[in-house]
C-alpha cells in the first residue's frame, strides 16, 4: 500500500498552533494503530534555529542525531512516537544551500537552476526522505510554516501542490484557519478564512478540512457558511477551540468530533478500534490535582513562553504523573541582582530549576539563586548552563575560590571550573559546532540520579559548548559533590549532585527533550518528589 501524506497550512495569522494541531491529529492516528512520521517545512533563510534568539525562535528542539529544529518537533515528540531526526526539519537555507553546492559541483549539466523544478524538486525529496525514516510508514504529516499569502512560503505551497498532482488519491490537506470573534459587534466573522482559503486556492491547493481556531464552538450556520464559501463538504469544517486545561486536551477536542475517522476515510485508510483511556486518565490528573507544588523558574528569556517550551512541559508531564497542580513562578534572573536580596526576590516556592542558556546576562542573578537554595537546603534543579551555575556557585562559596567561573563569561579567569574543551577553541562558526544529539552516560550506583534512573546506562541529549573542568573534580569531591553521571570511559560530567542536601542536582545534557505526557522524565519527577517532601 502506498505511503500516504497530510499536509497543514496555516492562514490569517500566525501562532495558531500548527503543530500541535499536526501532533493531535497524529496522535489520533497512532492511537488507531496507524504508524505516522512528521516534518515541519520553515520558510526561514536560517540553516537551522541554532544561531537564532530565544527571544525570535523560542526554544531549539534538539535530536537524537543532533539536528537543532523547530520546536513543533519537541510537540511532535510529546504526541507521537514519530522517528525524528535531521530529516524530520526543513528550512529554505538547507534546501537552497543543497541545491547552490550541487549547481556548484555541475550536478545540474550546465541548465538554468530555477525555483521550479531545482528548488520544488528538493523539498519533494526532503518530504519523501521523512518517509524512510523507518520501515512501515503509513501516513506522513507535513506541516508548513508560516502563513499562506507569506512570500517565504511560496516555493513549499508550490512543491505540495506538485506532490499532490503527481499522488492524487494519497494527499489531503488540512487548512488551520482563524476565525475571529468581533465583541463590539457580538459576532463571529468568517471573512479571514474565506480570504485565506481563497488565497491558497489561486496558488492551486484546494483544502479537504478546515479547522477553524476560535474562542468559542462555531454553530452549525457558521460552519455551513464556511463550508459554501470554501468550497469544502460541510462535514469537513471542524472546530479548533480554545482548551480551558492543557494542551493534552486537544486530541480529545478533536477524537470527539470525529476528525481521525474523516482522515481515515478520504486517504481510506484500515484502522482500527481507538483507545484513548491512559491519555483521558493523563488529562483527569492534570484537571483534578490532589496536592500543590510550586517551582521557581530562574532565566532569562522568562517573557517568551516558548523560550522554555519543553522544560515547562516536562514538569507538566512530572506533576500529572505525581497528581500534583503545577505552579510555575518566573523569575528574571538579572532583577535578582538589582533587588540586592534572593531572599525578596524569588522566596516562596517548593524547589528551583535553572534552564540553559548563553552569554553573560543573568548569570550573577542565577549564581545567586543556586546558593539561596544549597544554603537553604531547598530542592535545585540545574539544567545544562543550570549545571554550571551549579559548579561556579559551589567553587566560589564551598571550596571558597572567589574568582571561579566559566571561561565563557571570563576568559580571564584563574579558577575556570567550566571551560572549552580543546577541540572547541579553534570553532570559528556557531551553527552546527557544539556537543548535539544523544550521547552515553554512565551512573553511579547509590547515588539521587540512579534511584530517578533505575538504570546503570542512560542516553541524554546534548546542546552546548562549555564543560566542567575534570581539574576541579578531586576537589569538588572532597567537599561533598558527586560526579554521579559521566560519559563514558569517565571523560566528562554529565551529572554533579551535592551530598547532605534533599535534592541539589545538575545536568549537563537537556532532559526536557525526552518527556512525554505518559512518560515523564525520571529526573523532573524526582525533583518534584523532593519539592513536595520538602514542603
Amino acid at each position: 500500500m502506498s505511503i500516504k501524506y497530510v499536509f497543514i497550512t496555516g492562514g490569517v495569522l500566525s501562532s495558531l498552533g500548527k503543530g500541535l494541531a499536526s501532533a493531535s491529529i497524529a496522535n489520533l492516528l497512532e492511537n488507531r494503530g496507524i504508524k505516522i512520521a512528521i516534518i515541519k517545512l520553515d520558510p526561514y533563510l536560517n540553516i537551522d534555529p541554532g544561531t537564532m534568539s530565544p527571544f525570535q525562535h523560542g526554544e531549539v528542539y534538539v535530536t537524537d542525531d543532533g539536528a537543532e529544529t523547530d520546536l513543533d518537533l519537541g510537540h511532535y515528540y510529546r504526541f507521537t512516537n514519530s522517528p525524528l531526526s535531521k530529516a524530520s526539519n526543513t528550512t529554505t537555507g538547507q534546501v537552497y544551500d543543497s541545491v547552490i553546492k550541487r549547481e556548484r559541483k555541475g550536478d545540474y549539466l550546465g541548465k538554468t537552476v530555477q525555483v521550479i523544478p531545482h528548488i520544488t524538486d528538493e523539498i519533494k525529496n526532503r518530504i519523501l526522505n521523512c518517509s524512510k525514516q523507518e520501515k512501515n510508514i503509513q501516513v506522513v504529516f507535513v506541516e508548513i510554516g508560516g502563513t499562506v499569502g507569506d512570500i517565504e512560503s511560496l516555493p513549499f505551497l508550490e512543491a505540495i501542490r506538485q506532490f499532490r498532482n503527481e499522488r492524487e488519491d494519497d494527499c489531503i490537506n488540512i487548512h488551520l484557519t482563524y476565525v475571529p470573534y468581533i465583541k463590539a459587534a457580538g459576532e463571529v466573522k468568517t471573512k479571514p478564512t474565506q480570504h485565506s482559503v481563497g488565497m491558497l486556492r489561486e496558488i492551486g491547493i484546494i483544502p479537504d478540512i478546515i479547522l477553524c481556531r476560535c474562542e468559542n464552538p462555531l454553530s452549525k450556520e457558521q460552519k455551513d457558511k464556511i463550508s459554501l464559501f470554501c468550497n469544502v463538504s460541510k462535514n469537513s469544517v471542524f472546530d479548533a477551540v480554545d482548551v480551558d486545561h492543557t494542551i493534552y486536551e486537544v486530541p480529545l477536542l478533536f477524537h470527539e468530533q470525529k476528525l481521525d475517522l474523516l482522515i481515515c476515510d478520504l486517504l481510506k485508510l484500515k484502522c482500527g478500534a481507538i483507545n484513548m483511556q491512559k491519555w483521558e486518565k493523563m488529562v483527569s490528573s492534570i484537571i483534578n490535582p490532589k496536592r500543590k507544588v510550586k517551582i521557581g523558574i530562574v532565566g532569562k528569556y522568562i517573557d517568551h513562553q516558548d523560550a522554555y517550551k519543553s522544560i515547562f512541559e516536562s514538569l507538566v508531564h512530572a506533576a500529572a504523573y505525581l497528581n500534583a497542580e503545577l505552579e510555575i513562578k518566573k523569575f528574571e534572573s538579572d532583577k535578582i541582582v538589582k533587588n540586592n536580596s534572593v531572599a525578596s526576590s524569588i522566596k516562596g516556592c517548593d524547589g528551583y530549576l535553572i534552564p540553559g542558556g548563553f552569554g553573560e546576562r543573568g548569570l550573577d542573578g542565577k549564581v545567586l539563586s543556586a546558593k539561596y537554595a544549597r544554603e537553604k537546603k531547598l530542592p535545585y534543579f540545574g539544567i545544562c548552563l543550570g549545571m554550571q551555575v551549579l559548579a561556579i556557585e559551589f567553587a566560589q562559596n564551598v571550596l571558597k575560590l572567589k574568582d571561579a567561573n566559566s571561561t565563557e563569561i571570563d576568559q580571564d579567569t584563574k579558577n575556570p571550573v567550566i571551560s572549552l574543551l580543546e577541540e572547541q577553541k579553534e570553532v570559528e562558526k556557531l551553527g552546527g559546532t557544539m556537543r548535539l544529539g544523544a550521547y552515553l552516560c554512565e551512573l553511579k550506583p547509590n547515588t539521587k540520579a540512579y534511584k530517578a534512573y533505575k538504570k546503570k546506562i542512560i542516553f541524554e541529549r546534548h546542546r552546548h559548548r562549555f564543560e566542567f573542568n575534570n581539574e576541579y573534580k578531586k576537589a569538588f569531591e572532597e567537599n561533598g559533590a558527586i560526579f554521579s553521571g559521566t560519559l563514558k570511559g569517565d571523560s566528562l560530567c554529565e551529572i554533579i549532585e551535592l551530598k547532605n542536601h534533599p535534592f541539589m542536582l545538575g545536568v549537563q545534557f537537556h532532559p526536557e527533550f525526552k518527556s512525554k505526557p505518559l512518560e515523564p522524565h525520571p529526573l523532573f519527577v524526582a525533583f518534584l518528589e523532593a519539592c513536595l517532601k520538602k514542603k
